[in-house]
């Protein structure tokens, strides 16, 4: 029975988010958190640009040492050749390989440059070259997919599976798609080529989530697994992607949605309102009070007839439990009073203070190395680290040194 999955793309699109930014140690934390929520797919960045190289094999060293779970790890690169060839020594298995596709790219961007001809020219090269490196899976995006005809995108989409391509990704990348005529595309379009289409829906019009849970059902009308592209908190270029969690929630809980179409993955959602509340802190994005299932009014309630049905039974006035979605973070560093903490200008004592009470062990002959990378994540973050960060940073030391090449070395 074809089912639904996710393919989160925070460390792609949503890191691309204006007056915002995230370090190299902070996309590696997106990836822990995705694992950890059950998230079939991480698009991870860009491997073709140099200043992401240690970051894409300090991450492909977590992904073997078990620190992303299942989470698969794939690298976005336009849909050219060299740039596949540049990304292939770095040793990821999955890729989405990008190209627009409408005449308003094709006249306006392209100008000139490449017509209908020469953009599948150029993808199906491109495919060729990541799947003679052995890639496992290979997606093929269709920047404004929304905005390209049904006759050119079929035959562009036929092109991408006739030369090895797993799934094909349609970009709403302007936002102006609406849920039932993306539903009809998707269907029709997966229909005709026998491979789900992925949706990549932009919120400019508010309707990312509606969108991308309309153009998922497509697939499933065609028979087809379906694959959405998602962003923590909903974050990245101008008014956003869909929201991760929203759209999670979204099968679970949607009437007409939740009892038809089923995730393919175990989604753990006590793991949701940690990573949302920490992407918020780690971008330094507020979330809105009223953001689904992590905002902080979330579940409140004070008119007198909600608060009355609330008290009596939770469920007059919430669709699903709070509980479900993991408790808040009570991190180390957000103690009030009398605290120690460790960081980047942080000695051994502090240190060994912090780990110690959050019960953190150290591998014997690691501590060095450990503290080491404590003082360089806090100076990427400039913030306090958080629990989960020291966690992981404690947990994989040598495989998070692949960050700093020069800095540090896996001795210490």
């Amino acid at each position: 029975m074809p089912s639904i999955h996710f393919l989160d793309v925070t460390n792609r699109d949503g890191v691309q988010t204006a007056r915002t930014g995230l370090s190299k140690f902070g996309k590696v934390m997106v990836n822990f958190y995705l694992g950890r929520l059950g998230v079939a797919q991480s698009e991870i960045g860009f491997p073709f640009l140099f200043h992401e190289v240690p970051y894409v094999r300090a991450c492909v060293a977590l992904g073997e040492a078990g620190a992303f779970g299942d989470l698969r790890l794939s690298g976005w690169c336009r849909a050219v050749p060299s740039d596949v060839e540049s990304a292939v020594p770095l040793g990821l298995r999955h890729y989405n390989l990008s190209i627009s596709t409408s005449d308003q790219m094709i006249a306006h961007k392209f100008r000139g440059k490449l017509d209908r001809i020469a953009i599948i020219e150029e993808m199906t090269a491109s495919v060729a070259v990541a799947r003679a490196a052995g890639a496992q899976s290979i997606g093929v995006n269709a920047e404004d997919g929304s905005r390209t005809d049904d006759g050119y995108l079929l035959e562009f989409a036929l092109a991408a599976k006739e030369a090895g391509a797993s799934r094909v990704r349609y970009c709403d990348t302007i936002g102006g798609d609406s849920p039932g005529r993306i539903r009809e595309r998707f269907a029709k379009l997966a229909s005709a080529i026998g491979i789900p289409v992925e949706t990549h829906c932009h919120n400019d019009l508010g309707m990312a989530v509606a969108n991308s849970v309309s153009g998922a059902l497509g697939d499933l009308d065609a028979g087809q697994d379906a694959w959405i592209n998602t962003c923590v908190n909903g974050i990245g270029e101008r008014a956003g992607n869909a929201d991760l969690l929203s759209c999670i929630l979204a099968f679970r809980y949607g009437f007409g949605i939740s009892d038809t179409a089923a995730i393919g993955d175990p989604v753990d959602l006590s793991w949701a309102r940690r990573f949302g509340l920490w992407a918020a802190y780690a971008f330094g994005q507020p979330l809105p009070p009223a953001w689904p299932g992590v905002g902080r009014n979330a579940f409140a309630h004070e008119s007198g007839i909600h608060a009355d049905g609330a008290l009596k039974d939770r469920a007059n006035y919430e669709l699903y439990d709070d509980e479900e979605l993991g408790p808040f973070p009570a991190d180390w560093f957000a103690r009030e009073g009398r605290v120690v903490l460790t960081g980047e200008y942080g000695g051994k004592a502090g240190f060994r203070h912090v780990l110690g009470g959050l019960g953190v062990e150290v591998a014997d002959g690691e501590e060095e190395l450990v503290f080491s990378l404590v003082q360089l994540c806090a100076s990427a973050t400039g913030k306090p680290l958080t629990d989960d960060e020291l966690r992981l940073i404690a947990g994989y030391p040598r495989q998070l040194a692949l960050l700093f090449p020069g800095q540090l070395t896996p001795g210490g």
